[in-house]
C-alpha cells in the first residue's frame, strides 16, 4: 500500500508562487512515476505535470509550461512543484499520483494511487 501525503497548498496572490509537496510511503519511491492533476470547483479533474521514476522525463501540461516546474528527490522521498507566476484560473484542489513503472503519463486513470488533495487559491 502507497500513502500520499501532499503539502504547501495556500492562499496567494496573482503573479505569486507556491511549492508543493507530495511525500509518498509504503514502497521504493524511485519505482513510481509521479503526477500532479487539479480539479476547480465544477470541472474535472486534469493533468498538470508529471516526472519519471528517475527524474529524466517530464510532461507538462499547455497551460503551467514555463511556469510550472516538478522535480523528485528520490534520496528524501519527495516530488515537488514549485509553481510561480500563478494566475486566478490556477486555483483548484491540487493532488499528487503515483503509478507503478517509470513512463511519465498525462492521463489520470493511468495512476494507481492517489493523495487527498491539497487546495491552492490565488487572489485577483
Amino acid at each position: 500500500q502507497v500513502q500520499l501525503v501532499e503539502s504547501g497548498g495556500g492562499l496567494v496572490q496573482a503573479g505569486g508562487s507556491l511549492r508543493l509537496s507530495c511525500a509518498p510511503s509504503g514502497r521504493t519511491f524511485s519505482t513510481f512515476a509521479m503526477g500532479w492533476f487539479r480539479q476547480a470547483p465544477g470541472k474535472e479533474r486534469e493533468f498538470v505535470a508529471a516526472i519519471s521514476g528517475g527524474g529524466g522525463s517530464t510532461s507538462y501540461a499547455d497551460s503551467v509550461k514555463g511556469r510550472f516546474t516538478i522535480s523528485r528527490a528520490n534520496a528524501k522521498n519527495t516530488v515537488l512543484l514549485q509553481m510561480n507566476s500563478l494566475k486566478p484560473e490556477d486555483t483548484a484542489v491540487y493532488y499528487c499520483a503515483a503509478r507503478l513503472g517509470d513512463a511519465v503519463r498525462d492521463s489520470s486513470s493511468s495512476y494507481d494511487y492517489w493523495g487527498q488533495g491539497t487546495q491552492v487559491t490565488v487572489s485577483s
